[in-house]
């Protein structure tokens, strides 16, 4: 995929705008740059906006229902409680961008890509997901049972009380990251190295999750110290 700077862009910079108007930018032939433009509970469900580029835009509350957004780049945004369900974001890329609480039900993020994001509370159950990757992201609480994250490097990932029940992270390393009080009901660790994760909160009933796994000696113990075992 060409790098959006070298793709020719309309560019619009500081407006407010409604659907009506971004419904007459897609009739240009090009795609769209918006800068510091404001959408504010904007309904763009359904919209044709593939390759569009956002830059320190806002859309808390946005609509985006259905909408095409294939290879948009997402950089400084804004986005609180916006709707994504059943968008397509095929090899979307979402850089230092704030969706707390949003909605991705039923989206397709295949090659989607989220570094720096806080996406605390979002919803992520029921999408299609194959070759998305997440880095240095914040997830607490956030929705993404059945996710595969199998032979990934997770660098800064904040998990804490996010549902992961059911994903797979066999032979994935983690660096810095965050599992504490996350639902790990049914997930695959086999392989994984877990020396870089805070498993606080994980009872020893816990334990067998982790078969086939590396933990520190720190981590063991705290698992150990639920029946009274101090690890020397």
């Amino acid at each position: 995929m060409s790098h959006p700077d070298a793709l020719p862009h309309t560019v619009i910079e500081d407006k407010a705008l409604d659907r009506a108007a971004l419904v007459k930018l897609t009739a240009g032939a090009d795609a769209v740059l918006l800068r510091r433009c404001e959408m504010e509970d904007a309904d763009i469900s359904g919209l044709e906006l593939r390759r569009w580029v956002f830059e320190n835009c806002i859309f808390k509350q946005a609509r985006l229902v259905g909408a095409r957004l294939a290879e948009t780049h997402w950089t400084g945004c804004r986005g609180a409680f916006a709707d994504f369900t059943g968008a397509e974001l095929s090899e979307a890329k979402f850089q230092s961008s704030d969706f707390n609480n949003s909605n991705y039900r039923g989206a397709t993020l295949t090659g989607a890509s989220f570094t720096g994001c806080k996406l605390t509370g979002a919803n992520l159950a029921e999408t299609k997901t194959l070759n998305a990757s997440f880095q240095e992201c914040r997830l607490g609480s956030a929705r993404m049972p059945g996710f595969s994250f199998r032979k990934s490097v997770l660098r800064q990932m904040d998990f804490e009380l996010a549902d992961l029940e059911r994903c797979d992270f066999r032979e994935a390393v983690f660096q810095d990251c965050i599992l504490r009080d996350a639902n790990l009901a049914d997930c695959r660790f086999e392989g994984a190295d877990l020396r870089g994760a805070d498993l606080g909160g994980i009872r020893l009933l816990n334990a067998k999750l982790f078969k086939g796994a590396t933990i520190s000696r720190a981590q063991a113990g705290q698992l150990l110290a639920e029946l009274g075992l101090k690890v020397q």
